[in-house]
């Protein structure tokens, strides 16, 4: 994505990378003198002097040198190589020779690279061990960032019997050789084995692969890393950043290559962002991208924390989704024991809460993955014992923030951090109660039970929801937006109406002409009620929240509303309601087009949204769609049971970092339960189904009376209409299990959202 700074001339447009197709093609028109004698590129705005960079210094742009004779740069390039491998300027321009059996890209193009690179890099050597550093360091004792060895936890159940480990013998030793390798323990009862880095695959060539790296962004490897820490990371806070900047002001050969490479990637998006880098031409993209994912496959043979970072971080492209890295970041993270409670285990303090954000940041990738792939969850509660984020597992502070304009503030992203884990842990429930296979079963099981059913199952999940939405942080409110600074802010306000969408969605699919009239009418109403929220808060989003870092599942969640919307239009059976649908799904898209045009990964989420509905709306017949309802009704959606080891999970979990709510535990709390008034359970209910049937019109109507609930707890209190008719409904007046949601009405709901208009 790219941003534009208010200037003159937009550099993303004239050093995009990507559009400017006619001067890297013309090459008869010469570069002006001043460009010519800098070696720089030489752009013209639509083709008219003076160019870009002459006009920047304010100087005459012409055209009256002679040009240079050329070199013969392979002729050259090669007797460099031949005849003068001693030489420090080769030695600085490029990085040490591949062998040709093992060449991890073509010669030809590694020359390319080192041809297009007129800035040297270091070429200092990476420290071998970390414990032999000298001077005060912080990764003197870390067990998942060692420079030569990488960790690999013992199971239980591993050739290593856990009753052996356990003996006193070994507690007082750091270390027990066991061949090349050495046994690790870090308590009583856990340890690793650390296996030499040297003889894995390609290992040979990560100094090559770090060295291309660098010559790709050279010379502003240091600026593009002070914007990934201040745009990026107080958001998504994965990274250590006084590690990190130990480890580059050495060399920036003592990292894993695709962490390097990722990092870059990240900050290139905010390349307008750097008064000293707006003006300049962005490097190769691409090359980038494609050095990252080569080298992301040699490293998962010497796994560390750091790959998990780069994983995730790789992810968090623009197009970076993939089901796949994510379940292999999966299961590296168990090797390397990120499963595992580490709050007594004896490794670096600062290591400690990394590996407690990391794990935290597997969890939402996993869960989100789940819900945007529509794929089984990696992670089981069953295997979970990490333990809740606090204050001290972030090492930095407010005094850390920079004040540079467009940074972001590093308290608040902490915050929304957190926030966003308890909410991931909310979705997570969601997805085991109603769409997993054994939930498919149990919804198959009560199908003729009706929707009320699905209503008592959603009901604790809804509440949970509502719970969470009501005791946010006020900092992290939409129209929070501190000046001159960007917003993170809207990829969490976004999510929560991506996980209600996803409980509404199940609810709606549920519905049938079997079920009670009025309860249908309530719950498509909670769900209209809802879309126009979710449509609301996409409209107010402001330049400060499109701007800023998104995560990784946003442009799915963006798509999600639109899908929202053709689901209920599928599902009427009134023409004027079908009309209404139909013309908020054309707005929707309208919307999403001119936002935009602030953030390039919307035309992502635009283009999932044409390819999921833009055909499949078609077929939607203008006459009621009773037949299909009928159809649905033979075969009715399966609803989903309720996982008692979720709920278990979520009740031993207490969250320091928000609000005292489980929301697993509201689920089990609940579970067993019955209400006896089913419309109650409409407010509550908003599931989400990813790969669900259609079912009839009265699934989503029935959540409307939901929303009416919800409207007073999200402060839609403009609802009037919708108020008068589902607060009337019999139950509807008081929420039952205790809850008095009525209470809460004066609570401040999202912004964006305004009145609900009634069909």
């Amino acid at each position: 994505m790219s941003y534009r700074v208010d200037q003159g001339i937009s550099p993303t447009e004239s050093y995009s990378g990507q559009g400017d197709t006619s001067s890297s093609k013309n090459r008869s028109r010469r570069p002006c003198d001043s460009c010519r004698r800098r070696k720089s590129r030489c752009e013209l705005v639509d083709g008219a002097t003076p160019c870009v960079l002459c006009r920047f210094h304010r100087q005459e742009c012409t055209f009256k040198e002679e040009p240079q004779p050329r070199k013969r740069k392979a002729a050259s390039l090669s007797e460099e190589e031949t005849n003068n491998t001693n030489s420090s300027r080769d030695s600085l321009r490029r990085p040490p020779p591949v062998s040709s059996d093992k060449a991890w890209i073509p010669r030809h193009s590694f020359h390319d690279i080192a041809h297009r690179s007129s800035h040297p890099i270091r070429q200092d050597p990476p420290i071998d061990d970390y414990a032999n550093l000298k001077g005060p360091s912080l990764l003197k004792k870390t067990l998942g960032l060692q420079n030569h060895r990488h960790s690999r936890f013992i199971g239980s159940t591993s050739e290593y019997e856990q009753t052996l480990l356990e003996l006193d013998a070994y507690n007082d030793k750091d270390e027990v050789p066991v061949g090349a390798s050495a046994l690790r323990k870090v308590n009583a009862t856990d340890a690793f084995i650390l296996s030499p880095d040297e003889g894995t695959r390609n290992h040979e060539e990560e100094i090559v692969d770090l060295d291309a790296i660098e010559m790709i962004v050279a010379p502003h490897g240091q600026a593009l890393i002070h914007l990934y820490f201040r745009i990026v990371h107080p958001s998504f806070p994965i990274l250590h950043k006084k590690v990190f900047l130990e480890k580059y002001q050495r060399t920036h050969r003592e990292f894993s290559p695709p962490l390097l490479a990722a990092v870059y990637i990240l900050a290139l998006n905010w390349w307008s962002y750097s008064s000293d880098l707006a003006l300049l031409p962005k490097p190769d993209v691409p090359n980038l991208e494609k050095l990252a994912f080569k080298t992301v496959n040699d490293i998962i043979h010497r796994p560390k924390l750091s790959t998990i970072q780069a994983g995730l971080l790789l992810l968090q492209r623009p197009e970076g989704d993939s089901w796949a890295l994510t379940s292999q970041l999966v299961g590296l993270g168990q090797d390397l024991g990120l499963h595992l409670d580490c709050s007594t285990w004896r490794v670096p303090a600062w290591e400690r809460g990394l590996r407690k954000r990391l794990a935290w940041a597997l969890f939402m990738q996993d869960k989100w993955g789940s819900l945007v792939h529509g794929r089984p969850s990696h992670i089981a509660t069953t295997d979970w014992e990490v333990q809740p984020l606090s204050e001290i597992d972030f090492p930095e502070s407010a005094a850390d923030e920079d004040d540079e304009d467009g940074s972001t503030e590093v308290e608040k992203g902490r915050t929304l951090f957190c926030e966003m884990i308890t909410l991931t842990e909310i979705l997570a429930v969601i997805l085991s109660n109603f769409y997993t296979l054994k939930a498919e079963q149990d919804i198959r099981m009560h199908a003729q039970d009706g929707v009320r059913w699905i209503l008592e199952k959603a009901k604790p999940s809804q509440l949970a929801l509502k719970t969470w939405f009501a005791q946010m942080p006020a900092i992290l409110k939409m129209e929070n937006v501190a000046m001159r600074k960007l917003s993170s802010t809207g990829y969490l306000h976004l999510g929560y109406y991506a996980v209600e969408i996803t409980l509404h969605r199940r609810i709606i699919r549920a519905l049938s002409s079997l079920d009670d009239p009025s309860l249908v009418s309530i719950c498509r109403h909670a769900a209209r009620a809802r879309l126009v929220s979710a449509m609301d808060f996409v409209q107010g989003l402001r330049p400060e929240h499109l701007q800023s870092f998104w995560y990784s599942a946003s442009k799915y969640c963006f798509a999600l509303i639109g899908s929202f919307v053709s689901l209920l239009w599928v599902t009427v059976q009134e023409k004027e309601e079908a009309e209404f649908y139909k013309a908020k799904l054309e707005e929707y898209r309208w919307t999403l087009r001119l936002s935009s045009k602030s953030a390039d990964f919307l035309e992502r989420a635009i283009s999932m949204l044409a390819i999921s509905t833009g055909v499949l709306v078609k077929a939607i017949p203008d006459r009621s769609n009773a037949e299909f309802a009928a159809a649905r009704i033979r075969n009715p959606a399966k609803p989903q049971a309720i996982s008692a080891r979720a709920h278990s999970f979520l009740d031993s979990r207490s969250h320091t970092h928000s609000a005292p709510i489980n929301e697993y535990s509201e689920s089990e709390s609940y579970e067993g339960q019955t209400t006896e008034h089913t419309p109650d359970m409409g407010e509550t209910p908003e599931d989400s189904a990813t790969n669900e049937d259609f079912i009839p019109d009265h699934l989503w109507f029935a959540n409307a009376a939901q929303l009416n609930d919800i409207s007073a707890v999200y402060g839609e209190s403009n609802a009037t209409g919708m108020d008068h008719d589902f607060m009337n409904m019999p139950g509807i007046g008081h929420v039952g299990d205790g809850y008095d949601f009525q209470a809460l009405r004066g609570h401040e709901g999202p912004p964006g959202s305004g009145d609900v208009e009634q069909g």
